[in-house]
C-alpha cells in the first residue's frame, strides 16, 4: 500500500486551542479535511456500524443518543449529543482517562468538510507529547476514510495496517503529520522549540524510532 504521504498531510488543516472544559484545563486538537462526497454519504460512512470498519475499527454497543460504544481494541465512551447530519459529541474514554470528541459535518460547493475536536485535559502527557499524541493518530483515521469514499475496499487489514505504519511509507506519514501538529502548537503556546522537541517524541512514539538526542 503506497499513499501519497504530502497529498494526505497537505488535506489537513489543524489548529490547537486552549480552553477550560467541565472546569478544567484543556487544550483542543482540531482537525478538519474536505472530501469528495455529500454530507449525508460522509455521515453514514461517520455513524453506520457496517461501514465504521472499513475506514477505522469494528464497533460494538449501542450508536445512538445516550448510548455507549466501545471501539474493538481502543476507546470506548458515551454517544452525548447526536443531530443527523451534522454534529456527534461522544466521550473517549481509554486506559482510565477521559477526554472528549466532537465531529461536525458541513457541505462545501459540491464536497463536505469535516471537523473533528478532540479535548483533552492538560497533563504530563500532554507536556510529553503535544498535540499530536492525538493528531497523528486522528489524520491516520481520516486517511483511512479518504481511502474508503474513494473505493478502498473492504474492512480495515489491521495486520497489513500494522506493517504500512512501519514501512517507509507509513514512517513518513507519521514525521510529517507530527511536524505539522508541532506547528499548530508553536502557534497557541508560542514556544517554536518546545513544541519541536514535542512533535519529535511523537513521531519517534508513531515510529518505533529514538527521538533525537536520546541515548
Amino acid at each position: 500500500m503506497e499513499i501519497d504521504v504530502a497529498r494526505q498531510v497537505g488535506a489537513v488543516v489543524r489548529e490547537v486551542k486552549a480552553k477550560v472544559h467541565e472546569g478544567v484545563d484543556a487544550r483542543v486538537v482540531v482537525a478538519t479535511r474536505t472530501y469528495e462526497t455529500t454530507v449525508e454519504d460522509l455521515w453514514d460512512a461517520l455513524t453506520n456500524p457496517e461501514r465504521i470498519p472499513r475506514w477505522f475499527l469494528p464497533v460494538s454497543g449501542e450508536l445512538k443518543l445516550g448510548g455507549r460504544y466501545q471501539l474493538q481494541g481502543n476507546a470506548g465512551g458515551t454517544v452525548t449529543a447526536c443531530v443527523p447530519p451534522r454534529s456527534l459529541s461522544l466521550t473517549w474514554e481509554f486506559g482510565g482517562q477521559v477526554s472528549w470528541v466532537n465531529v461536525t459535518l458541513r457541505a462545501k460547493g459540491e464536497a463536505a468538510a469535516l471537523e473533528l475536536e478532540h479535548i483533552a485535559p492538560v497533563n504530563e502527557f500532554w507536556g510529553q507529547y503535544g498535540p499530536g499524541a492525538v493528531g497523528v493518530g486522528w489524520e491516520l483515521s481520516l486517511l483511512g476514510l479518504d481511502r474508503h469514499l474513494t473505493g478502498g475496499g473492504g474492512a480495515v487489514d489491521p495486520a497489513q495496517a500494522q506493517a504500512w505504519s512501519m514501512s517507509e511509507n507509513g514512517k513518513a506519514f507519521a514525521r510529517a503529520s507530527a511536524a505539522g501538529w508541532g506547528e499548530a502548537h508553536a502557534a497557541l503556546d508560542g514556544d517554536p522549540q518546545a513544541a519541536r522537541a514535542a512533535a519529535a517524541r511523537t513521531a519517534a512514539f508513531y515510529t518505533g524510532e529514538p527521538p533525537p538526542g536520546a541515548a
